[in-house]
């Protein structure tokens, strides 16, 4: 693995653990009152493109990153559904 991947794996890293505290937060507190659902389903397309990108380019950050973050989004549109 060269350099330039392991550095976008740590980016990978940061950028998506940066989700979890507010997954949990709002899976545990039950409120979504203040998360915009619009944002999170453009976020949610956005991720799915950078997806398909990391796939083209075979890129294990890029794919990584984003599949796990879709995840993520994905788990909090779920959460505003149910909690509205």
């Amino acid at each position: 693995m060269n350099t330039i991947e392991i550095v976008g794996l740590v980016a990978a890293t940061l950028t998506t653990s940066s989700f979890v505290p507010q997954v949990y937060k709002t899976w545990k507190s039950k409120s979504t009152k203040d998360i915009s659902f619009t944002m999170y389903s453009a976020f949610f397309v956005g991720t799915m493109l950078w997806l398909y990108y990391g796939i083209h380019h075979e890129s294990l950050a890029i794919i990584l990153a984003n599949a796990i973050t879709g995840v993520l989004v994905l788990w909090m549109l779920a959460l505003k559904i149910r909690h509205k």
